[in-house]
């Protein structure tokens, strides 16, 4: 008994020690990467970067012990170093985007603030928007309407790759119907606010998949998704060259003048 009780003991210790160790075997590299991003040089910084996407390949091979969520959380609190450190990734780029969310939602598919991340990370700053759909399309697998709360979200976010970024006007509208499907199952207002514009965006693009009304709409969502000062900036930039304008309440909220429906 005495032997057991041991081991019951030693067992979860081994395991939460692997699982540490799996949390904290990226976060030297990102730690290099930010520590010399004043005086790095871009060999030495695009080195890190291989390095770093070798430490990302060992960790997407490894197992979870069952922690998954853990690691996912983890996995994803390096990606937010990651993308946040603007200085080196004007010199490196965003390449390593889609890498951090293979493992996160390789281990936590559900977790739904990854999916928005995901698309702004890879189709718009990484420009790959065909990784982040395939990503996607496969955590999308373990989701149903209810689960998680707002799973809607994702084809909404499918969606907006799928028209904005591959011109694909015929999955997108599958993608908008979907989330509007899924969002009217519920009775809140956000939930109906989004099935009603989703539905509106996939009529639009049913009817013409070119319409210039529904891109502006889809810019809009990115628009309004509290994203960082430079996709804001690109999202207006976007509108207006649709023919759309954007005009910001002082409560900051952000208001649309459509052209005339093409």
């Amino acid at each position: 008994m005495l032997l057991l009780s041991r081991k019951s003991i030693t067992i979860p210790f081994v395991i939460c020690a692997c699982i540490l160790g799996i949390g904290l075997i990226q976060f030297p590299q990102l730690q290099k990467l930010i520590n010399h991003k004043q005086s790095a040089s871009l060999e030495t910084l695009e080195k890190e970067i291989k390095s770093e996407k070798l430490r990302l390949k060992v960790l997407q091979q490894m197992p979870s012990f069952s922690y998954d969520n853990l690691i996912g959380d983890l996995v994803y609190l390096n990606f937010l170093q990651y993308f946040g450190d603007d200085q080196v990734r004007d010199k490196t780029g965003y390449s390593l985007s889609p890498e951090y969310f293979e493992i996160i939602l390789k281990h936590d598919p559900r977790f739904l603030e990854a999916y928005r991340s995901l698309s702004v990370s890879t189709s718009l700053y990484a420009a790959m928007p065909e990784r982040a759909i395939a990503i996607s399309e496969k955590g999308l697998k373990s989701l149903s309407p209810s689960v998680p709360d707002k799973s809607y979200y994702v084809w909404r976010y499918k969606g907006v790759d799928e028209l904005l970024f591959l011109g694909n006007a015929k999955a997108a509208q599958k993608s908008f119907a979907t989330a509007a499907n899924w969002a009217s199952k519920f009775s809140d207002a956000e939930s109906q606010m989004i099935a009603n514009t989703s539905q509106r965006t996939a009529e639009f693009l049913s009817r013409n998949p070119n319409s210039k009304y529904a891109q502006i709409a889809t810019w809009a969502i990115v628009l309004n998704n509290q994203i960082d000062e430079r996709t804001r900036k690109r999202a207006i930039r976007e509108i207006e060259a649709l023919g759309g304008k954007v005009i910001t309440t002082p409560e900051g909220i952000n208001k649309i003048i459509f052209p005339p429906k093409d």
